[in-house]
């Protein structure tokens, strides 16, 4: 067993986990942050991208030591209860880039992480950047164009 120290969404969190335990347990598990879904548990399909210090990260190759000292941000963190959502949210809704929802948490996320680094990313840089992240649902078109969507809102607006 280890003892924890880290910051979820924004709140410092101190928790007993055994060593073996994968970051998306521990988040969907013990802290209820059931937003980061399991879809393969081997990487291949980002259902379980998270932020780990700002950068986009599959919580289900990373053991929950590995967020020792450091920053989580998940899809309930994004936006505070109450708030408005995240940009990045808000141009999913708008463009419909979701269907059944069960991939839209890791790509909101992957998608957050896009435009902290490429404010202004092309399409070809967008699938590029989504590679790691699977819809069975919606054939990408509307996720393309939901990014797009919210990279004009954020330069609009100030980014987040």
């Amino acid at each position: 067993m280890r003892q924890m120290h880290f910051s979820v969404n924004g709140r410092p969190v101190s928790v007993e986990v055994p060593d073996e335990t994968l970051l998306v347990d521990l988040l969907r598990g013990p802290l209820g942050l059931t937003g980061t879904h399991i879809g393969c548990d081997t990487s291949q399909c980002g259902a379980c991208t998270v932020l780990l210090d700002g950068q986009a990260v599959k919580s289900c190759t990373v053991l929950a030591a590995q967020a020792e000292g450091r920053a989580v941000t998940t899809i309930e963190g994004l936006a505070a209860e109450g708030a408005p959502l995240h940009p990045v949210q808000e141009a999913f809704v708008a463009c419909h880039g979701l269907q059944c929802g069960f991939c839209t948490p890791g790509m909101v996320m992957t998608t957050v992480d896009l435009l902290s680094r490429e404010p202004q990313p092309s399409a070809e840089c967008i699938a590029h950047a989504l590679e790691g992240n699977l819809c069975r649902c919606t054939g990408y078109v509307n996720i393309v164009e939901s990014v797009q969507t919210a990279a004009r809102a954020m330069a609009e607006g100030g980014a987040r």
